[in-house]
């Protein structure tokens, strides 16, 4: 399949929804269509429209007009492993490999490569598709920023704008009222949307999965900061944060999503015993799923055309099995292999931390 000349190329969208998807689909269609003369198939729900033959064919009128769209117009979900795909036997799930099914599929419907836009989840799928043959390439995609081998991902940017925002409205009713807000927002296992948006916004104390925290010390700084006149504090807290010597707080368990772990609830935790501790009035609010929501910004929806385009073209360079990548201001592209092997994660010693510590703000550690 793969030394076939490519005429025919399906993308998806795989993993949670983020502002830019929509630009790539446009520029991957477009790029395709206008510079290749390509046809493009668009599968719908992520990999289950590759199981179960969702798909429509992609012309330029499909794709007008959705550059400023939030969301994605394939739809999509961060279950249907092909690779560990649930379903019902004898009244109990069971999981099967769906993998040659949907190589079949494509084979049947002449599709030549495939593009698939998805974070580590989506692309460790799309990097075991390379391994059985399927020429694919891969665009990075996630609000938490945490895959290693670009220095952005699409996507996060518009949550950054959107916590940043929230923070800014935080504080009008956090000074009036002395008290303490604490905003949760998403990531993971990576700090970066807190720590940009605790920046960006103003932040007292930034708590991050990267810097394990004290309860102490956080209390400490808030109590410090109303001795010296400040009768409000603000308070970014990372999804993943967690205590020295403790564990993330989990939501909930999804058996058959590529990323089974929900984290969630960490910032009224934190909220409690600010509260306790201080005898501060506290409040909470879980920014949730509002950061991947919205129309892209415009760094987004250059950033995600630029993906889209490149994309394709290392398709008809014959660059299977690559994702394409910022380095710098330059588009490039790396091996999936390489890019899915560690996640991307803030450095306590990087320079984006010292500023943070230098102008004051604290994160739980000291």
């Amino acid at each position: 399949m793969a030394d076939k000349q490519i005429k025919r190329i399906g993308v998806l969208t795989g993993g949670g929804d983020a502002p830019g998807l929509n630009a790539v689909i446009r520029a991957v269609v477009k790029t395709a269509i206008k510079k290749y003369n390509l046809e493009v198939v668009g599968f719908l729900d992520g990999f289950g429209g590759l199981i179960n033959n969702m798909a429509k064919r992609m012309d330029l009128a499909s794709v007008s007009g959705i550059l400023p769209r939030g969301g994605t117009i394939l739809g999509t979900t961060n279950r249907d492993n092909p690779f560990r795909y649930a379903i019902m036997k004898d009244g109990e799930r069971a999981y099967v490999d769906m993998s040659d099914h949907i190589m079949s599929n494509l084979e049947e419907m002449q599709i030549d490569a495939l593009v698939i836009i998805g974070g580590d989840g989506s692309l460790s799928i799309a990097r075991e598709f390379w391994q059985k043959g399927l020429p694919v390439v891969g665009v990075p995609k996630t609000i938490d920023n945490d895959l290693s081998a670009t220095d952005v991902t699409f996507g996060f940017d518009t949550a950054l704008v959107t916590a940043t925002e929230a923070l800014d409205k935080l504080h009008t009713t956090a000074e009036s009222h002395h008290r303490v807000m604490v905003l949760e927002v998403m990531g993971r296992y990576a700090g970066w949307i807190a720590l940009h948006a605790g920046i960006a916004g103003g932040a007292d104390v930034i708590l991050i999965p990267e810097i394990p925290f004290i309860f102490e010390n956080v209390c400490r700084k808030i109590t410090n900061r109303k001795l010296n006149g400040k009768k409000f504090s603000i308070v970014v807290v990372a999804e993943g944060a967690k205590p020295l010597g403790g564990e993330m707080v989990i939501q909930k368990i999804i058996e058959d999503s590529a990323d089974p772990i929900r984290l969630g609830g960490v910032g009224n935790l934190i909220g409690d015993e600010i509260e306790k501790c201080t005898g501060m009035e506290t409040r909470v609010t879980i920014l949730g799923h509002l950061q991947r929501g919205g129309s892209p910004t415009p760094f987004d929806r250059l950033l995600a055309t630029r993906y889209g385009a490149h994309a394709v073209r290392v398709l008809m360079e014959g660059k299977f099995g690559y994702m394409v990548c910022l380095h710098g201001t330059n588009i490039e592209s790396v091996p999936i292999v390489e890019a899915v092997k560690v996640l991307r994660t803030v450095s306590p010693d990087s320079d984006i931390v010292f500023a943070a510590k230098a102008v004051g703000i604290g994160f739980g550690d000291e």
